[in-house]
């Protein structure tokens, strides 16, 4: 199973991203989704989250900035950002729990990770 982010770029302040993450491999179900960042020098940090019934949490810092979506059928979530800052300046990693099937037998949930995508929000 692997995990494929994009869609990051350089944006200036007030302008808007979407973020877009698939998935790929034998996957049984895909349980809850969520986009995390890390700034430099910073921890990684949650930014919104989605449950695997459309259940949304944001971070106080995106909230009515941020939209986090998932799309059930093709096994992928997305991020709307609107209205970006400086400081949402991070690489962006997409973040799944996902059982994975192999060779008919249903393996226990794993916490998957993608690749990462560098927003950079900046005049």
């Amino acid at each position: 199973v692997q995990l494929q982010a994009s869609g990051g770029g350089l944006v200036q302040p007030g302008g808007s991203l979407r973020l877009s993450c698939a998935t790929s491999g034998s996957i049984f179900e895909v349980g809850a989704m969520a986009w995390y960042r890390q700034a430099p020098g910073n921890p990684r940090e949650l930014v919104a989250h989605i449950s695997a019934g459309s259940i949304t949490n944001y971070a106080d810092s995106v909230k009515g900035r941020f939209t986090i979506s998932r799309d059930n059928a093709r096994n992928t979530v997305a991020l709307q950002m609107n209205n970006l800052k400086p400081k949402d300046t991070a690489v962006y990693y997409c973040n799944a729990e996902i059982r994975e099937e192999v060779d008919g037998t249903i393996r226990p949930t794993y916490n998957y990770w993608g690749q990462g995508t560098l927003v950079t929000v900046s005049s």
